[in-house]
């Protein structure tokens, strides 16, 4: 099960977080489409029931966040298959690759009895799914976009592989680590303003419920785009140059995620027609953070909330957790 390397000091604080949460409930609630129904069921986001009448052990992943929280219950026997971009954590390396590319014929001579996939593979890819459930194939289509979406996700994972109780401490230990991390700033008055890219060249930024904004408050920054609306309720919002520009002397810090849909550099950043008009940006306060670590629905966003809060306020979270990564194991 995962846990966090902490000082004496941090354990002590934690202790304190985890009896102030224990009198809390861990039930996120249902989230939007997809919820536990009951101890053995489970609605996915495209609205399948799934009833479990034993945990699934031979379950191939097609999404790396899936892949990851899997591995972080413990299932590493049970993980059977992985999509071709899953490098964390390292065991995932060591597992056979599929793709809803490739022919299910593949995928039945593996003999898995359950396979993760998210709404785009389901939407897109309609024919390769019916195929696996016309094989007796369980396939279930999840990808939160919030912190509570996130913890019934967790919660779901649980029920169908047996890790009730797993799935439990990763809500737990998140919890209790986002609010160890968000005290650290309560005592600063002035807060950093902050604008965070989601897509450099379509000017998008992140919709404030998103897990990306919850990492970013969490460390203790304002979100400057607040105003920012979900497109199709996802975790992306659309923004434009103009808001941006009209918010230039604003923005303290400016942060770019980097990943496979958003790929700028600082020198990109730095280029782009008028922004040399961002205060940010003239100030030399940009910075690139891995996609992985703050738009995942993963314990790493807990890594996330650690990388920002060292670039907004670096001497209170180098003094208080230590200069280098705050690390899940």
């Amino acid at each position: 099960m995962a846990t966090l390397n902490f000082s004496k000091n941090q354990r002590f604080c934690a202790t304190i977080s985890i009896m102030l949460f224990c009198i809390l409930s861990l039930t996120a609630g249902a989230a939007g489409q997809f919820r536990t129904e009951s101890p053995n069921a489970v609605i996915d986001q495209s609205g399948r029931r799934i009833v479990v009448q034993k945990p699934y052990e031979r379950i191939i992943s097609l999404y790396g966040a899936h892949t990851e929280n899997l591995f972080s219950l413990g299932l590493d026997k049970e993980i059977i298959g992985v999509s071709r971009h899953d490098k964390y954590p390292a065991q995932a390396s060591t597992k056979p690759v599929f793709s809803y590319h490739d022919d299910p014929e593949k995928f039945l001579a593996a003999r898995p009895d359950l396979v993760f996939v998210r709404p785009m593979i389901d939407r897109g890819y309609p024919q390769f799914v019916t195929r696996l459930e016309k094989s007796g194939i369980a396939v279930v289509s999840l990808q939160p976009a919030t912190i509570g979406e996130m913890y019934e996700y967790w919660k779901i994972l649980g029920v169908l592989t047996g890790r009730q109780a797993q799935a439990s401490k990763m809500i737990q230990l998140f919890r209790n680590t986002s609010s160890y991390l968000k005290a650290l700033t309560s005592s600063i008055a002035v807060r950093k303003r902050v604008y965070f890219e989601s897509i450099h060249n379509k000017m998008k930024t992140f919709s404030p419920e998103s897990m990306t904004i919850f990492a970013l408050e969490t460390a203790g920054g304002i979100n400057v785009a607040s105003d920012a609306k979900s497109v199709r309720n996802t975790n992306i919002a659309r923004y434009g140059k103009e808001r941006i520009l009209s918010r230039a002397a604003q923005i303290d810090v400016y942060l770019a995620q980097f990943g496979a849909m958003n790929r700028p550099t600082v020198a990109d950043i730095k280029r782009e027609p008028g922004f040399k008009a961002i205060k940010a940006v003239y100030n030399n306060q940009i910075f690139i953070i891995d996609e992985e670590i703050v738009s995942r629905p993963t314990l790493r966003l807990l890594e996330g909330i650690h990388e920002i809060g060292k670039i907004l306020y670096p001497d209170v979270f180098d003094t208080r957790t230590g200069k280098g990564e705050l690390k899940i194991k």
